[in-house]
Order: C-alpha cells, then sequence, then structure tokens
C-alpha cells in the first residue's frame, strides 16, 4: 500500500497516493473534535465532520481524487487512510477502554454501534437506504465505507440502522454512533493492555 505514516504521541498523519486519490490526513485522537475535511464530496464532508465534532478526535483531511469518473475510489480510499491513522495513533493500546458502544436517534432513525480495537479486522452492517444517491454521494458507499475501514484499523465494527425512513438521517446516526463509540473505544481508562493474550 504506498503509505507514508509519521506518528507523535496519539497523533498520526498518513499520505496515499495512488493512481486513482492523492490523501494526506492528520488526527489527533486526543483532540477537540476540530475538523478540516475536503475530500471532494460534500456529503462524506458533512459526516465525517460530525463524526469528528460527536468523537472529540481532531480530523485534518484533503483528498483529490477521480471523482469526474465517480465517489467510489476517493470514498474507500479516505476510509483506509483513516482506518490506517487510528491503528498508527494508538500505538501499542496500553490502557485503552476498547471496546465501545453506542445507540443514537435521528428523528425517526435510530442507530447502533458497537466496535472492537482489538486488532481483528471484521465488519458487519445492516442498513437499506431509499435514496441511492445524496449531493454525489453514493449511499451504497456508507458500507463499503465503514468494511474499507475495519480492514485498516484492525477492528471489529458492527454498525446497524434500527428503525428509520429519511435516508440522510440514517446515514447520519450511523456516523455519530460510530463516533460516540470511538469515542468510549479510545479512552485511556489505565495502564494495562486490555487482552489477555498480551498484544493487541
Amino acid at each position: 500500500m504506498p503509505e507514508t505514516i509519521r506518528t507523535t504521541g496519539r497523533k498520526a498523519t498518513v499520505t496515499r497516493t495512488t493512481k486513482e486519490t492523492d490523501i494526506a490526513a492528520t488526527m489527533d485522537l486526543d483532540g477537540s473534535g476540530s475538523a478540516d475535511i475536503r475530500s471532494g464530496v460534500v456529503f462524506l464532508d458533512h459526516m465525517l465532520t460530525n463524526f469528528s465534532r460527536h468523537s472529540g478526535i481532531d480530523i485534518s483531511l484533503v483528498c483529490k481524487g477521480d471523482i469526474d469518473v465517480d465517489d467510489h475510489h476517493s470514498v474507500e480510499d479516505i476510509a483506509l487512510v483513516l482506518g490506517t491513522a487510528v491503528q498508527q495513533a494508538l500505538g501499542d493500546k496500553r490502557g485503552i477502554q476498547r471496546y465501545g458502544w453506542a445507540m443514537i436517534p435521528m428523528d425517526e432513525s435510530l442507530a447502533r454501534c458497537a466496535l472492537d480495537l482489538g486488532g481483528r479486522s471484521y465488519c458487519v452492517f445492516s442498513a437499506d437506504f431509499r435514496r441511492p444517491v445524496i449531493q454525489e454521494f453514493s449511499t451504497e458507499m456508507v458500507e463499503h465505507f465503514f468494511v474499507s475501514l475495519s480492514r485498516t484499523m484492525h477492528a471489529n465494527i458492527h454498525i446497524a440502522i434500527l428503525e428509520g425512513r429519511n435516508t440522510h438521517h440514517m446515514i447520519e446516526a450511523m456516523f455519530k454512533a460510530f463516533a460516540y463509540a470511538m469515542k468510549m473505544a479510545v479512552a485511556v481508562t489505565g495502564n494495562d493492555l486490555p487482552s489477555t493474550k498480551g498484544t493487541l
């Protein structure tokens, strides 16, 4: 994978350049929820800004992608970069809570997310969206985003819509549920490694 990584404390900067995308992202797990997102996909900017605000994780990201072709490559590669940034910023994961979960309502929609930062990549996604596109963002890419994220974040992500009709509300509730689950999982609650294996 064509990436370069620089890590300081619980911060990481990741760059990824391919023939389809050129991405630079900086993340601070101990931030204040500040976001500067320029993905080239307006609705994804909105979702990632919401994620940053509600998780307390600072994110700065710029993506130059082939959105004249489709939004697929940009959304997928951004997820891969953000997952790598989380994994690198966590370091040896000593002291983190590791598990996180949240259930978030947004009007008629209700989203649930549970995750494990234990080193295994797996995503279970359950949602059906009525609208195929929101502001040039393909709603089928929501699932692909979380699957790709789980891959490089080395995390289990279980995320689902329990109730909902409005596609915008459903997707936003999912990103906010993920944000609060992440806020819990990355929190430093001790000094021990949260694993009987001795490694995560």
